[in-house]
């Protein structure tokens, strides 16, 4: 897993046809990222538990 600290703003690349961006992050600590990928490629969010975070049995 890579883990990278971006600012609001900022872009990752992940090949030459994807691109997430930190569009905003609220004083409560959530993150709102915009994705933009080729239609033929699918975006899925993974389960959250309760407390918001994706279950740490999933993430393996």
């Amino acid at each position: 897993m890579l883990v990278l600290s971006r600012r609001v703003g900022e872009t990752i690349r992940i090949g030459d046809s994807i691109s997430v961006t930190v569009s905003r992050i609220t004083g409560n600590s959530t993150v709102r990222l915009s994705i933009e990928a080729p239609k033929h490629v699918p975006i899925a969010r993974s389960p959250k538990t309760a407390a918001g975070r994706p279950d740490a049995q999933e993430a393996g």
